[in-house]
């Protein structure tokens, strides 16, 4: 596990709560293109005079220290691309000026990669499964490529990185039909996923019980038990719908995170809520990064029992 990390902008200025958390996170789509907010072609900031956008993201694994640097023009297309671990370089691509320097791979015991495989598939223009991408991070490549061992620097890396998330609470409101969350709804009935969704509401103060009934046509249905069964989403209020939300795409899907940033994470709590949230994700995950942001800054306090320290 990563004792320590940072992130740190060179020549980009970020604005805004989300443009942070998606900064913070970009390095989740350097090693797994996944889907987000690079996506919509909006990188650099409007008035920018830069080309390109430089992140810099350090790391230390135990006694180790990794530093990852790049430059993108845009979510597609990379200027520049370093790796650092204790102050060597140990690989330095250059995309624009198509230069690449690899001889420090035995650092790393990587030296068995085939690095003339990688430079022929910057020339096709095509990762692995075909995939068009203008230029294929060497650090995906390297990880997806090379045996490294269990305990290489750069699998502790990934698997940090593959365990970030950011989550907007302010967006789970354009709430999609009920029936769309199948999966999820399904997950409930194995062992007693419903009961800790239960408990979950419980101790956020929403006193409740749970029941998922499958319907005639195979949709399931979650209902508030009372001596009729009510429908969940006609009924529940938007704190309880953003409570659920969060529980679902937090608690149930992401396991063991790394990072967490949780924008606008009270937007639909009261005061008292969204303390519980935040008491609740302290006591379970104490080893995790978590940044929340918010509007309230009555939720500020120096208070023991609220206090994120390490």
């Amino acid at each position: 596990m990563a004792k320590d990390f940072n992130v740190k902008w060179i020549e980009q200025r970020c604005a805004g709560k989300t443009n942070f958390g998606n900064a913070l996170t970009d390095i989740s789509y350097i090693f797994f293109r996944a889907p987000g907010y690079m996506s919509t072609g909006v990188f650099l900031n409007a008035d920018s005079q830069e080309e390109a956008a430089i992140f810099s993201y350090e790391f230390v694994f135990e006694k180790q220290q990794l530093i990852y640097k790049y430059a993108r023009y845009s979510n597609m297309e990379l200027q520049w691309e370093k790796l650092y671990v204790d102050g060597k370089i140990i690989y330095d691509c250059n995309f624009t000026l198509r230069k690449f320097n690899f001889d420090n791979l035995k650092y790393i015991d990587a030296d068995t990669a085939n690095t003339n495989r990688y430079l022929r598939s910057l020339e096709d223009g095509k990762e692995k499964d075909d995939i068009e991408e203008s230029q294929l991070p060497f650090i995906r490549w390297l990880v997806n490529n090379v045996a490294l061992k269990n305990d290489s620097i750069l699998v502790e890396l990934a698997s940090y990185v593959g365990r970030m998330t950011v989550i907007s609470s302010g967006n789970v409101m354009r709430f999609r039909p009920h029936r769309m969350y199948g999966a999820f709804f399904e997950s409930l009935e194995k062992d007693d996923e419903l009961k800790n969704l239960e408990n979950f509401l419980n101790s956020m103060g929403i006193e409740c019980s749970l029941v998922l009934k499958k319907l005639p046509d195979g949709q399931r249905e979650l209902y508030f038990s009372h001596e009729k069964l009510v429908p969940f989403f006609g009924t529940a209020s938007s704190g309880t719908l953003a409570l659920f939300d969060l529980y679902r795409r937090l608690f149930s899907f992401v396991t063991d995170p790394s990072f967490i940033y949780l924008d606008e994470f009270d937007a639909f709590y009261h005061y008292e809520m969204a303390e519980n949230v935040m008491k609740f994700l302290k006591k379970r995950y104490p080893k995790c990064l978590i940044i929340l942001t918010s509007h309230n800054t009555n939720l500020m306090t120096n208070r023991k029992r609220l206090n994120f320290g390490r």
